[in-house]
Parts: C-alpha cells; sequence; structure tokens
C-alpha cells in the first residue's frame, strides 16, 4: 500500500510538472476513485485517473504518456526479454541479412499483417512489446529506439494488401475504400503509438522514470512555448486562438465604450437640468456610432524569434474577423507590410516561406534593429496608426544595442487608441544584454507572452 501510494504521488507531481492544473481535492477525488475500480486491470485504472484529473481533451495526449510510464504493463505481458532473441538470418560473408531478405523480418510481418486486418488490439499490444525487445536496440547500442521497428517491419508498406484483402470485388476509389484506408490508417498509427511507449517504458527501467517524464512529455497546448511548436501543435494553437481573438476584441470594444461615451446632447442636458432648477448636474450624450476596431500587428520577423512570429500570424489570421481592419508588418532591420501574405485559408508556414522570400525586411545587417524599423514604419505606414486603431507589437525588443527612436514610437502610441507589446522571453531575462524592455515599457504596457495561457492572462488584465 505504501509503494502504490509513493507512485501515486509521484504521478501526481509528474502530471503537474508537466503543466496539467491538478489540485489536491482531485488528487484525493482519484484515491477515492481507486478505491472502487479493480488495480489489476490497467485500462480500468488508467479510466479511473483520466475521469478525475484530466479536464480537457488536449490534456490526454501528456496524460497518457506520463500513465504508461508511471504505470507499465506487468511483467510477464507477453514481451520478449532481450537474450531471447531470435537469430538473424545471415548471408554468405556473415552479415545479418536487410529486412526485405530476412525470412524472419517477412514471418514478423505477415503477423503484424494479419493483426491489423482483424482489428486485434490485444495482440497488436504483445505484438508491439515483442518487436521493440527483437527490433529496438542496434547492434552494439544499449539504448532504445522506435525507428529500429518501424524501419524492419514498415507497417505502412502493408496498406496496400491489407486494402486487396478487404475490397475484393469491389470498386476501387470509392466510399469503401476510403473508410477501409482510413480505418488501416488508425491500426497503423495505433501499433506505431504502442511501439513508442515500449521504447519509453524500457528507456526509464534503464535511467529513470522522472527523467524519462522530463524528456518524453510534451506540455499542453496551453503551456506550450510558441518558440518550440512544430507544425501540428501550430495547426493545434491555430484552433485555441480563435475564441482568444474574440475575448481580445471583446475587451477592447468595452474599453473604448468606457472612455468615449459619445458626443454632449446639449438639448437633452438643458431638459434634465429644468428638474434641478437649471443646473445642468447630469449631462445627457449621444449615443456613439457602434463600429469594429481597426488593428495595427508589427512584428519581429528575425531569426531570433521566428518560431514566435509563426504564433502572431496565427493571432492575425483570427483577429481579421473581429476587426473591421487589420494590417501586420514585420521587420528585422526594415520594415515591410505582410498583409497581403496571410489572406484567410493560407498556410502559416507557407505564407511564412513566402514573407521570408518576397518582403523586403532586411535593410543592411538582417540583424534586428528596432530603431529603424519604428522609423521606417512611421515614414511609411504612419498613417495606418489612427485615433480608431488598436497598436499591438510582438517582439523581444533586442535591439543589438543600436538606436531605440523612442520619440518616434511614443507619437505612435499617443496617436493610438490602445498601444500594447507582448514579449515572448521570460521577464527575468528582460534588460539582459541588448533587451531595451525596460525603456519600451515605459511607453506602452508590455506583457509577458509565450504561450496561450500567458495570452489568456495579458486579455483578462485588459479589463
Amino acid at each position: 500500500m505504501a509503494s502504490l501510494i509513493d507512485r501515486h504521488t509521484a504521478f501526481v507531481a509528474a502530471l503537474r510538472e508537466a503543466g496539467l492544473p491538478v489540485s489536491v481535492a482531485e488528487g484525493l477525488d482519484a484515491v477515492r476513485a481507486l478505491q472502487t475500480v479493480d488495480l489489476l486491470d490497467r485500462e480500468t485504472l488508467r479510466a479511473a485517473y483520466a475521469a478525475t484529473m484530466v479536464k480537457r481533451p488536449s490534456h490526454r495526449p501528456v496524460f497518457d504518456t506520463l500513465f504508461d510510464l508511471w504505470y507499465p504493463s506487468a511483467l510477464g505481458d507477453g514481451s520478449v526479454p532481450t537474450s531471447d532473441r531470435p537469430a538473424r538470418t545471415k548471408g554468405g560473408d556473415g552479415r545479418p541479412l536487410p529486412p526485405p531478405l530476412d525470412p524472419a523480418v517477412q514471418e514478423r510481418r505477415q503477423a503484424l499483417f494479419d493483426l491489423l486486418l482483424n482489428g486485434d488490439d490485444p495482440g497488436l499490444r504483445q505484438f508491439a512489446r515483442a518487436a521493440v525487445s527483437e527490433y529496438g536496440q542496434a547492434e552494439g547500442q544499449q539504448s532504445w529506439f522506435a525507428t529500429g521497428v518501424t524501419r524492419a517491419l514498415s507497417p505502412e508498406t502493408l496498406m496496400a494488401n491489407l486494402l486487396n484483402a478487404v475490397l475484393t470485388g469491389q470498386e476501387r476509389g470509392g466510399m469503401a475504400e476510403r473508410v477501409a484506408r482510413r480505418t488501416f490508417n488508425d491500426r497503423i498509427s495505433r501499433f506505431q503509438d504502442l511501439v513508442a511507449t515500449e521504447v519509453r517504458r524500457r528507456i526509464a527501467e534503464d535511467t529513470g522514470v522522472e527523467r524519462t517524464a522530463r524528456i518524453s512529455s510534451r506540455p499542453p497546448i496551453e503551456h506550450l512555448d510558441f518558440n518550440r511548436a512544430n507544425r501540428a501543435e501550430l495547426a493545434a494553437l491555430r484552433r485555441e486562438v480563435y475564441p482568444l481573438a474574440r475575448r481580445l476584441a471583446a475587451r477592447l470594444v468595452q474599453k473604448q465604450r468606457a472612455g468615449n461615451r459619445g458626443r454632449l446632447d446639449f438639448r437633452r442636458t438643458v431638459r434634465a437640468s429644468l428638474a434641478s432648477g437649471g443646473v445642468p448636474l447630469t449631462t445627457r450624450h449621444r449615443p456613439r456610432r457602434p463600429h469594429k476596431p481597426e488593428l495595427v500587428i508589427l512584428c519581429d520577423a528575425s531569426d531570433s524569434v521566428t518560431a514566435f512570429a509563426h504564433f502572431t500570424l496565427l493571432l492575425t489570421f483570427a483577429l481579421r474577423e473581429q476587426f473591421s481592419k487589420v494590417r501586420a508588418f514585420a521587420f528585422i532591420d526594415g520594415t515591410d507590410e505582410i498583409t497581403k501574405y496571410f489572406a484567410p485559408g493560407a498556410d502559416v508556414v507557407d505564407a511564412m516561406a513566402r514573407m521570408a522570400s518576397e518582403a523586403n525586411l532586411v535593410w543592411i545587417t538582417g540583424r534586428s534593429n528596432y530603431g529603424n524599423a519604428i522609423k521606417v514604419f512611421a515614414d511609411r505606414y504612419g498613417d495606418a496608426v489612427t485615433s480608431r486603431t488598436s497598436l499591438l507589437i510582438l517582439g523581444d525588443a533586442r535591439s543589438n544595442y543600436g538606436e531605440l527612436s523612442l520619440p518616434v514610437l511614443r507619437t505612435l502610441v499617443d496617436r493610438a487608441r490602445h498601444a500594447y507589446w507582448l514579449n515572448p522571453e521570460p521577464r527575468a531575462q528582460w534588460d539582459t544584454g541588448d533587451s531595451a524592455a525596460s525603456h519600451y515599457g515605459e511607453l506602452l504596457p508590455m506583457f509577458e507572452c509565450r504561450n496561450l495561457a500567458q495570452l489568456a492572462t495579458f486579455i483578462e488584465e485588459l479589463g
């Protein structure tokens, strides 16, 4: 019992370290749930933990990764010990045959084909463990790799035979083939996930669960650092940014309404003053004409914040639907308008590639120069900032010890209705080295913004 309590406590701590919001009360709820389930049924145990501690679907992959490490399968579950690997067939020169010629590999591929065809998930799980034992280690190496299994068995190459097995006599290219292809793709992905899970389990046995958990688990999407997001995660970020963009637009409109009640209605004010002997104790104002605010985004596109620039453009896409006009500008040591590259429906990565090759962002050195970039923006595009404009600057405020153009920026900030700066660097790194964060922070509010959670905090603070 003490061992189970220790494992539970360590598992909850690992979830929190990975960014999942697990409270003390939820940890106690999980303990109560464990008292009502069969602890020897691993999937029931997983479901009990997930029901009490996982709040969002995006948290589930991180949870599953850590659960597989802290609650691995029991011994004797069908895995093949390393010492019991079958001998590889060798050619005339004494070297192992390559996978396409090795009869043992072909026998394994046939077994995998049968499991994928029948959808046998328990059998697929045992097969994955055996495959990792056989092919998960390269000759002369001690570590474990999933690539050895996928390289030897090549499950994707079984697709044609799988389709032929289920579509005999049916017309190809129709709905039946699309459904079958989707089904087999899901089963192949399931096998690859099982292989990756088994590899992590074996690495954890060799190097320790805590270390493996820190290396293998990705933070949930709301805590994922923009600078570390891959292409698939950028797509997830795009979906999450849209509701935040709507909230941001609503906040800016609320501030606009609070700051401008409309023009004075003289007649209504005089009429209301008759009740107080002609003294205008209460003024009356005409209703302000509603309109969506305009937005101008000025984004640092230098190499040091390239991934953050991807997020900036994701935010730009989302905000286009909430504002009457959105104009985006990028800079390194020169500035150019990039709105045209990011039309609705465009791929962000492709748009970034077009921007890098076509936009005129380099003046002399191609290194960040905030001073010159701000001057160029004010000279060429200063009319984009008006009394109806919300100005949003995104960058790390590192100008390579160059000029800062503070008076020019002050003019732009004073002209705009609202102005904010989002900085992707941790606050502890502001004003270190060539950072001019405090100088720019004196002109407009600067917020740390490296993930969706911090963006949500920034939006909340606007209220």
